[in-house]
C-alpha cells in the first residue's frame, strides 16, 4: 500500500454490515430531503440541526462499519467509546436535529398519509412504545443495558458471537434514540402524553450515580475484568489493567457530562417556555 493510501484503511469497513449501510444512507437520504422541502416553506430550518444531525449519523457509521469497529473488538477502552458515541453522543446530536420535523417532509407522500398513521394506531406498537417510553422504563433500561453488556460473562460471549455483538451495539443505539428523544421532546410543557421538563431533569439526575459506580468499579478493580482481550488479542501493547483502567474512565466521566449538558439544554427550554406562555391570570382571584 502506498504511504499516501494508508490512512484509507481506517475508513474502511472492517466487516461489512449491510443493515448499517442501509440505515446511515436512508436515514440521511430521507432527513436531508426533509430539509430541502422545509427549506422552501416559511418554516426555514437553520444548517444547525442539519450539521447535527448528519455528524450524529456519521458517528453511528464510523464506529460500527470501519476499522474502529475492529479496535473495539480488540481494546476494551475503544469499546466503551464505541458504545459512548452509540448510546449517549450520536443519538443525542441526532435529536438536537430536529428529526421529529425533518424525517416526516422528507418521506413520500403515501409513506407520511397513510402508512405512519396507520402504524401509529396499530395497538401493539402504541403500546409498546409507551411501555419503553414510560419515565420509570426509560432511565431503568439506559442505565440497565450498560450494566448488562458489561456483566463479564455477558460481554465474553458478545465479544466472540458476530450476531451477539451486532446486537449488542444496535440495542445500544436504539435504547439511546428512544432515551434522548424523551428528554429532547420539543412538544410544549403541557402536551398530552409528553414527560415535563421538571421531570426530564430528575431522570438525568438519577442515571448519573450508576454510571459513575460502574465506570469507577472498572478503572478501580485490581484485577482483569474482561479476559476476552486476552483471548482476541489487543491491537496495541499495553496491558490489560491500563486498557481497564482507560475504559472505566470512558464509562465514567463523558456519560455523566452528557447528562449535565442534558439538564441545561432542557432547563433553557423550560425557562423559555414560561417566558413565552406565562400562567394565566385569574381573574376571580383579582375581583
Amino acid at each position: 500500500m502506498q504511504p499516501g493510501n494508508s490512512a484509507l484503511i481506517y475508513l474502511l469497513p472492517w466487516d461489512f454490515y449491510p443493515a448499517v449501510v442501509l440505515f446511515c444512507v436512508l436515514l440521511a437520504g430521507v432527513y436531508v430531503r426533509g430539509w430541502l422541502r422545509l427549506r422552501q416553506t416559511a418554516e426555514r430550518p437553520g444548517y444547525a440541526p442539519l450539521t447535527a444531525f448528519l455528524v450524529g449519523l456519521l458517528l453511528v457509521y464510523v464506529v460500527m462499519h470501519t476499522y474502529v469497529d475492529y479496535l473495539s473488538q480488540h481494546m476494551l477502552w475503544i469499546h466503551r467509546v464505541q458504545h459512548l458515541v452509540l448510546h449517549h453522543l450520536a443519538p443525542f446530536l441526532m435529536l438536537l436535529g430536529a428529526p421529529w420535523q425533518m424525517l416526516p417532509a422528507g418521506l413520500p407522500a403515501g409513506v407520511r398519509n397513510s402508512l405512519l398513521p396507520r402504524l401509529w394506531r396499530n395497538p401493539l406498537l402504541r403500546g409498546l412504545y409507551r411501555g419503553l417510553q414510560n419515565p420509570v422504563v426509560a432511565p431503568l433500561l439506559f442505565v440497565g443495558l450498560i450494566y448488562f453488556w458489561l456483566i463479564p460473562d455477558i460481554h465474553f460471549g458478545a465479544m466472540l458471537s458476530a450476531t451477539r455483538y451486532q446486537l449488542m451495539n444496535w440495542s445500544m443505539l436504539l435504547d439511546g434514540l428512544l432515551f434522548w428523544w424523551l428528554i429532547l421532546d420539543p412538544r410544549p410543557d403541557h402536551a398530552v402524553g409528553r414527560l415535563g421538563f421538571g421531570g426530564r431533569i430528575v431522570i438525568l439526575s438519577l442515571i448519573v450515580p450508576p454510571q459513575i459506580i460502574i465506570g469507577a468499579h472498572i478503572a478501580l478493580a485490581r484485577e482483569s475484568l474482561y479476559p476476552v482481550y486476552n483471548v482476541c488479542g489487543r491491537a496495541w501493547p499495553i496491558s490489560p489493567l491500563v486498557d481497564q483502567q482507560i475504559a472505566g474512565l470512558v464509562t465514567w466521566i463523558p456519560t455523566s457530562m452528557m447528562s449535565v449538558i442534558a439538564m441545561l439544554i432542557v432547563l433553557r427550554r423550560w425557562m423559555h417556555e414560561r417566558t413565552r406562555d406565562p400562567l394565566p391570570v385569574n381573574r376571580g382571584a383579582l375581583s
